[in-house]
């Protein structure tokens, strides 16, 4: 099994397309495990950069702690041992520690830490809060920049300084101003990761401020089309993104927009439109309607892949 250094990390993340495999559940909401190895065998024979088990896309937020070990111990078990595994941690201080001890005994490969459950903080709250995590593992960790967890360029120094694990900055928020400062201070000390829902709108004005790659949701079901759109991306062939972006990217996000969670809920869907059905999604999410699942497959039906 290939074991990653948080350098070694950093820059084989930064190198590649990144996803968040969903988790499967059976209609009883159980987790599916045999489905899941399955979908990460099927992901994993694609070159990317890593796969986060168990992230925002795989419902982190309905799982038990007993279950994401679970989730991400399948995830290990299933790639190739060449493909990083990254695991989730969150909620408060000390229950994102004994995630990041869990990520470990699991054999994840780094650490993508969630904001805080629920409550606002201060950006000297929010620095103890990661260096305290970052303390508790050698692996790599990186913070995700979103909601009640939002980290400002000073902060960002500062964890770059105190945490030598710390590897990469994922951007949730689309503050170019932030994200200008963030990278001009710090520049390849850590990757840059776009992580907007459905990443791909603004993947291209991304890259011109450093950051080289972003997690695709459409991956999971939409392989070939999510490589060949960070293909061109990378590339810069302005007139290839933009066609992609007319012909699906933005009706599939005008889906998406219809309701609240639906970011995950689409995904969901988009597996189920192309023969590989992942389950529902648990509460509090809720699954597209009919009509929008039969409208995602007709949108889904008209994809090619992007050309030069």
């Amino acid at each position: 099994m290939t074991s990653y250094t948080p350098a070694e990390l950093r820059g084989r993340l930064g190198s590649g397309l990144l996803s968040f495999p969903v988790t499967h559940f059976k209609d009883d909401l159980s987790f599916d495990e045999d489905a899941y190895r399955e979908h990460i065998v099927r992901l994993a024979k694609y070159d990317v950069g890593g796969l986060f088990a168990a992230g925002g896309t795989g419902e982190f937020f309905s799982l038990t702690a007993a279950e994401v070990e679970r989730v991400v111990s399948a995830a290990v078990d299933s790639a190739p041992d060449d493909t990083p595994i990254l695991a989730p941690a969150g909620y408060g201080t000390r229950t994102a520690v004994e995630f990041a001890a869990a990520a470990e005994r699991a054999g994840a490969d780094g650490i993508l830490l969630f904001p805080p459950y629920l409550t606002e903080a201060g950006q000297e709250g929010l620095a103890r809060h990661v260096e305290a995590v970052c303390r508790a593992t050698s692996l790599g960790v990186v913070i995700y920049s979103r909601a009640n967890a939002v980290y400002g360029a000073d902060t960002v120094a500062r964890l770059a300084e105190s945490c030598p694990n710390l590897i990469g900055y994922k951007d949730g928020v689309g503050d170019i101003d932030t994200m200008t400062r963030v990278y001009t201070r710090l520049g390849d000390r850590l990757t840059y990761i776009g992580g907007l829902p459905t990443a791909e709108t603004f993947a291209l004005p991304y890259l011109e401020l450093g950051v080289t790659t972003y997690s695709s949701a459409i991956f999971n079901f939409l392989p070939g089309f999510a490589l060949d759109f960070y293909t061109a991306v990378r590339e810069r062939r302005h007139d290839a993104v933009v066609r992609s972006l007319t012909d699906f990217v933005l009706p599939y996000t005008e889906i998406r927009n219809r309701q609240a969670g639906y970011a995950v809920s689409i995904v969901k869907a988009g597996l189920t439109a192309t023969g590989h059905a992942a389950g529902p999604v648990r509460p509090p999410l809720t699954d597209l309607t009919a009509t929008e699942l039969a409208e995602l497959t007709a949108l889904i039906g008209k994809v090619s892949p992007v050309t030069a």
